[in-house]
């Protein structure tokens, strides 16, 4: 078991089910990424950059999310209260997969 596998064990099957959806996306979009735990949470590479997500008792943080003008009225209705670069995705809501593809395709596009 890696060690973001065990990450997401960690929660219940529900949140767990949430989390491995968001895994395969970065797997879909970069098939080569390494995955890794930084800063305690699920971190994988995109380009010289790396994305992260981390569950919370209401919410899937995910970051650094800066930067896509192009798609900033997509991603704007999960953006977090007061922060310039956090999406927050409600646990009791589907996650965005397609948005969050496109997200992972334009960073690693961006940090190259």
């Amino acid at each position: 078991m890696t060690e973001v596998e065990k990450y997401i064990a960690q929660f219940e099957p529900s949140i767990q089910e949430k989390l491995h959806a968001l895994r395969d996306a970065f797997y879909d979009v970069l098939p080569h990424t390494q995955e890794s735990i930084r800063y305690n949470m699920p971190a994988f590479t995109v380009g010289k950059h790396h994305l992260y997500f981390a569950a919370y008792k209401k919410h899937i943080g995910f970051y650094p999310v800066y930067g896509l003008t192009e798609i900033e009225h997509e991603i704007a209705p999960f953006r977090a209260p007061k922060t310039k670069d956090s999406l927050h995705f409600k646990l009791d809501k589907p996650l965005p997969l397609e948005l969050i593809r496109k997200i992972i395709l334009s960073k690693s596009r961006q940090m190259h």
